[in-house]
């Protein structure tokens, strides 16, 4: 049965484009479009569509507030349009937090000077996060405002006014499932860990989220962190994180020195790597390589210079990256955890990791943070 979307976007050239390009693939159906926030709803509810195609900035009522509605009124996967901008990561973020899936740049040039490209990355995604775990049939995000929301100022998008004193601000949930949950591990045994790295894609930076504003400022390993993510993304990323969390969280800079309490995330577009001293080496990213950054690169590196010292986490994400790395890893003597199915956006790098057998512990998102802490400190 084909893929039922609902495009959703006020430039009637975006909508046609997008809508001829998944009506070219057989397995997808667009059953509807919209012109605005509102109409969303609407048309979320009347069609009850697989997934929703939507942009930000519209009238009436902006993307991330429709997303909102939708996700208390009708749970679908969304995939959010972007400007490859600061600004406009904040807001991708921003609608991340409101319960969207995935992301993908608007980029009209693209649509027009690499057609085939596009559509086979559009087709892609959208055949990937139907299979989501966003449609559930309760979903505890905020309750929706009563009234249309303005589309918000610059200057307050993706504002956060936490500083590393304060509690963390609540992070966006992540949906109950409809199926059974997995089993999960024993909680960890206590080990020296040189460092904590962890690698995750779709549903990554909601999943960053909940684990690492669990962790306290005093958290005694050095953390790396490996977000599937465009370059213009990566620094806003790090940004919202540093905000909402006890530990320091920046964007990974070359000759950067791993510490205690500090969690430095690779940059969109390029390679990080660990060197034998705790020294952050960032590579150009290799186009040969699907990925950049590419979780099995750090992975191995960390593997060949810290030996038995490791402690990696694979997160919810599309694909398999991380499972190679996992396994040098694994052959050093380092634990490996895996996201569980049940509280997975999608259920790919852990799953990898799992049918590899390669895991030590499968836990639940809501229990990596606090067995973190178990191991570590």
């Amino acid at each position: 049965m084909a893929v039922k979307v609902l495009v959703v976007d006020d430039s009637g050239f975006f909508r046609r484009r997008v809508s001829e390009i998944l009506s070219a693939d057989s397995n997808i159906q667009v059953v509807g479009t919209a012109t605005n926030g509102k109409e969303a709803i609407d048309q979320a509810l009347a069609l009850k569509p697989d997934v929703i195609t939507m942009d930000y900035e519209m009238p009436m009522m902006d993307g991330i507030t429709a997303v909102r509605h939708i996700m208390q009124r009708c749970p679908t996967p969304v995939l959010m349009f972007s400007s490859l901008t600061h600004e406009g990561a904040r807001v991708t973020l921003d609608a991340l937090d409101a319960g969207a899936v995935d992301f993908l740049p608007k980029n009209f040039e693209d649509i027009s000077r690499n057609p085939e490209k596009v559509k086979q990355l559009l087709c892609e995604k959208i055949l990937s996060i139907s299979r989501s775990n966003r449609r559930v049939s309760h979903y505890s995000a905020p309750a929706p405002v009563a009234a249309p929301a303005p589309t918000p100022a610059p200057s307050s998008i993706g504002s956060y006014g936490n500083s590393h004193n304060t509690p963390p601000a609540r992070p966006a949930p992540v949906p109950a499932r409809t199926v059974a949950a997995s089993p999960s591990s024993p909680a960890p045994k206590r080990k020296n860990y040189k460092l904590v790295a962890i690698g995750t894609s779709t549903g990554g930076p909601v999943a960053l989220q909940r684990v690492l504003t669990q962790l306290p400022a005093n958290f005694p390993a050095p953390i790396v962190l490996i977000q599937h993510m465009p370059a213009a993304f990566t620094k806003a990323f790090a940004e919202r994180l540093d905000k909402l969390c006890r530990i320091t969280v920046k964007e990974a800079e070359d000759g950067d020195i791993l510490r205690p309490g500090l969690a430095l995330l690779a940059p969109g577009g390029k390679q990080m790597m660990i060197d034998g001293r705790g020294a952050v080496k960032i590579l150009p990213g290799d186009e040969r390589l699907n990925y950049k950054p590419c979780v099995d690169i750090t992975f191995g590196s960390a593997a060949k210079s810290y030996g038995d010292k490791v402690l990696a986490v694979v997160l919810t994400g599309m694909g398999a990256d991380g499972r190679e790395g996992a396994r040098l890893l694994k052959q050093g003597g380092s634990s490996i955890w895996a996201q569980d199915e049940a509280s997975c956006v999608i259920y790919g790098m852990p799953m990898a990791i799992v049918k590899a057998e390669l895991a030590d512990a499968v836990y639940s998102l809501d229990d990596i943070g606090k067995h973190l802490v178990e191991a570590c400190i």
